[in-house]
Formats: C-alpha cells, sequence, structure tokens
C-alpha cells in the first residue's frame, strides 16, 4: 500500500522484536551463559529481551492503530 498508512512498518517491527527475542532467548539459555563468571552477559541478554519485548509491543500498537485509521476511513467513504 502507498501512501502515509502502512502495515509494513508495525509488521516489520513485530518481526524484528520476535527475531530479537528468539535470539536472545537462546543466548541466556545457553551453556556458554550458565558458565559464564561474569553477570554481565547475562544482565545484559536479560535487558535486551525486555527491549525486544517493548519492541514488539509498540509495532503491535502501530498495527493497531493502522487498522482504525484505515477503518474510520472506509466509514467516512461508504
Amino acid at each position: 500500500m502507498s501512501g502515509p498508512i502502512k502495515f509494513d512498518s508495525g509488521l516489520t517491527g513485530i518481526r524484528n522484536g520476535l527475531d530479537g527475542i528468539q535470539k536472545t532467548a537462546s543466548q541466556i539459555a545457553s551453556k556458554d551463559a550458565m558458565e559464564a563468571t561474569s553477570p554481565y552477559d547475562l544482565a545484559k541478554s536479560m535487558v535486551d529481551l525486555k527491549v525486544y519485548t517493548h519492541q514488539v509491543s509498540a509495532s503491535a500498537q502501530v498495527v493497531k492503530i493502522t487498522d482504525q485509521v484505515l477503518g474510520t476511513l472506509l466509514d467516512i467513504k461508504a
């Protein structure tokens, strides 16, 4: 779809966030993380996990608002 209303940015954000969550969760659950002597890496991964969770949530809001705007435009046009 062209113009200012796009689902693509929201869907891309959701996809990227979910990919980041999967990657970070794998890092947290890895054997290396369990045997690490420094808690820094684990703490960083936990923060990254929260960041990706917020990214997915914000991107879902973009999709939701875009859907509402398109619905309103269709109601006005009808």
